[in-house]
């Protein structure tokens, strides 16, 4: 292989060339070509956002009513951890999971901070990550009709 020359340094690289496709600024789904609405920060990416918030938020809930509910008992009431030390790493993953998507989702819909911390603490508490995601869901959708018009 020979070195690069001075003349391949002012060539472009080879490649395939850009073209306009889906979430393209010159290919929108609205067809308007505009910039704004595609990418982060648009109606689409949102809400795409939010249904993984809300799929992995029910998920963390029924995953630690699982554990607190039925795994401990079990384990410590009736000698029989096997649930519990199943359901817990799990629960644990998902939870990971659940901080980094409301992280995702309070950046693409400009949340509080205090707003996100509630979110994120909210998978620690049984039953409360089912009542913070309807309360998301609501400002997500409210803040969408007010600045989209629909």
């Amino acid at each position: 292989m020979t070195p690069p020359t001075k003349e391949d340094a002012r060539s472009p690289a080879p490649g395939p060339e850009p073209t306009a496709g889906p979430g393209t600024a010159e290919t929108t789904a609205s067809g308007t070509g505009s910039a704004s609405d595609s990418g982060r920060f648009s109606e689409r990416a949102v809400r795409r956002a939010l249904l993984r918030f809300r799929v992995i938020a029910y998920l963390v809930g029924v995953g630690l009513i699982t554990l607190v509910l039925v795994g401990v008992p079990l384990k410590y009431l009736a000698d029989a951890p096997a649930l519990a030390e199943t359901v817990s790493p799990v629960h644990g993953l998902l939870f990971m999971i659940y901080l980094a998507l409301t992280a995702d989702l309070s950046s693409r819909c400009r949340l509080g901070t205090g707003t996100t911390l509630w979110v994120m603490l909210a998978g620690t508490i049984p039953f409360l990550s089912f009542v913070m995601e309807r309360r998301v869901t609501r400002t997500v959708l409210e803040r969408q009709r007010s600045t989209h018009g629909t």
